[in-house]
C-alpha cells in the first residue's frame, strides 16, 4: 500500500510539473518565498494582537500554533522521516516556478503545517477569518508543489499536522485563559 501511495504522490507531482501555467508561476513562486520562515503567518498573528479582545487572543493562539507546528514539522517530522526532496530536474519543473531547494528533508511540509496551524487556530476563534485564511493556507501548500520543492503527500501531511497543532494550541489556550 505504501508503494502505491508513493507512486500516486510521484504521479501527482509530475502532473503538476508538466502542466503549463505561466500566468500563475510568478505569483505562486512569490507566495512560496513570502511564506518562508512563517513570515506571512506571524505577520497576520502580530497584526491581530494589536486589536484588543478576541483578535488579540486569536493572534496569540495563532502564533503559538505556528510555533508548535513549525517545531514539530522541522525538528521532529523531517528528522524522523528523512524523505528526500523531489527531483525537479527529472520532472522538468519550469525554471520560472522554482524557488531555492531547501536542504532539509521533504516530509512534512513545514510551510503548509504553519499555514494550516494559523488558519485553524485563528479561524476557530474568529470565524469570519476562517475562509480567507484556509484559502491562503491551501495556496501556500499548493505553491510548494508548484515550485517543485514538495510532493503533494508532504503538503497533505503538513496540513494535517498544522491543524492538529492548532487544536493543541486552542486546548492549551482554554486551560490557561
Amino acid at each position: 500500500m505504501l508503494r502505491d501511495l508513493a507512486a500516486l504522490d510521484g504521479a501527482l507531482y509530475a502532473a503538476v510539473a508538466a502542466t503549463p501555467t505561466p500566468a500563475l508561476d510568478r505569483a505562486l513562486r512569490s507566495l512560496s518565498r513570502a511564506a518562508d520562515h512563517s513570515k506571512i503567518n506571524l505577520s497576520v498573528a502580530a497584526a491581530l494582537t494589536l486589536v484588543p479582545g478576541r483578535c488579540r487572543r486569536a493572534g496569540l493562539t495563532g502564533a503559538a500554533a505556528v510555533a508548535l507546528a513549525s517545531g514539530t514539522a522541522n525538528l521532529l517530522g523531517k528528522q524522523l522521516v528523512r524523505r528526500p526532496r523531489p527531483d525537479r530536474e527529472a520532472a522538468r519543473v519550469v525554471r520560472d516556478r522554482q524557488v531555492p531547494m531547501p536542504a532539509s528533508a521533504s516530509f512534512p511540509s513545514g510551510h503548509t503545517a504553519s499555514a494550516f496551524a494559523l488558519a485553524t487556530a485563528v479561524g476557530t476563534l474568529l470565524p469570519a477569518a476562517a475562509a480567507p485564511l484556509a484559502l491562503l493556507a491551501c495556496a501556500v501548500g499548493y505553491s510548494r508543489v508548484h515550485t517543485g520543492v514538495h510532493y503533494p503527500g508532504d503538503v497533505l501531511a503538513g496540513a494535517l499536522l498544522g491543524s492538529a497543532c492548532a487544536g493543541t494550541a486552542l486546548a492549551l489556550g482554554r486551560r490557561i485563559g
